[in-house]
């Protein structure tokens, strides 16, 4: 095994982390693997305490190693990541990240707008918007619910197939999405939505709230998406 360089440039605990991960990568360390305990790390790279605590701790923010009490270090299910600062759907962002994109479609409907409705898509009082409800999955598995909100001007989404990209059906209609203001708070799981994600109740979610513009800078829609946090992972 070649020895971490002590005289290098890049940091002791960067390079055990560059070391570990292509391990992982490799599939020396599978998901659900456990990680060598620290002080065997420390003997087998010749490195402090604090180095390896480091490289761990780095290595479970990134998303790439979980902790679990009283067990040990092991090596995480991948999550999706996404960019919020750019537009992509759900179904892009899987496949970027080398997952296989599904969606459940639990209704849609119409239904009276309410008041948010009214201020965030510029609606008139007593107007009636579109709702669409998703269960969103990654390889068969549930991460995000999804609820959106659209004026009547597209009513022609009751007849489309919405179990793909919704944003690849708008963009057929010569609709664009081009920006979005986004609010990311922290929620609990209802018994209803942890039946759906397939988590328990009360589990924590992540609670993405957007207003999504066309190219005209009009709105297109509102969203509410509640998301397995041990599944997805926002970059901003």
């Amino acid at each position: 095994m070649k020895k971490l360089q002590s005289d290098s440039s890049s940091p002791l605990y960067h390079q055990l982390m560059q070391r570990l991960s292509e391990d992982i990568e490799k599939g020396k360390y599978p998901v659900g693997a456990r990680i060598p305990p620290e002080h065997e790390l420390e003997a087998v790279y010749q490195v402090s305490r604090v180095t390896v605590r480091r490289a761990l701790a780095e290595l479970t923010s990134e998303g790439l190693l979980e902790k679990k009490q009283g067990k040990g270090t092991f090596v995480s299910t991948p999550r999706i990541s996404q960019d919020l600062k750019n537009i992509h759907s759900f179904h892009d962002a899987c496949k970027q990240n080398g997952f296989r994109p599904g969606t459940r479609v639990i209704h849609v409907k119409e239904t009276d707008a309410e008041k948010q409705d009214v201020e965030e898509l510029g609606l008139r009082e007593g107007a009636r918007i579109i709702e669409t409800l998703r269960v969103r999955t990654a390889d068969g598995v549930p991460v995000v619910l999804e609820k959106n909100h659209f004026s009547m001007a597209y009513s022609y989404l009751e007849n489309e197939n919405l179990a793909g990209s919704l944003y690849l059906i708008l963009r057929d209609y010569g609709i664009e999405p081009k920006q979005a203001v986004h609010d990311v708070s922290m929620t609990f799981a209802t018994e209803s939505q942890a039946k759906l994600l397939a988590i328990d109740a009360g589990a924590p979610l992540m609670r993405l709230h957007e207003i999504v513009y066309d190219q005209k800078g009009r709105p297109l829609h509102s969203s509410i998406q509640l998301i397995r946090g041990d599944r997805f992972v926002f970059r901003i």
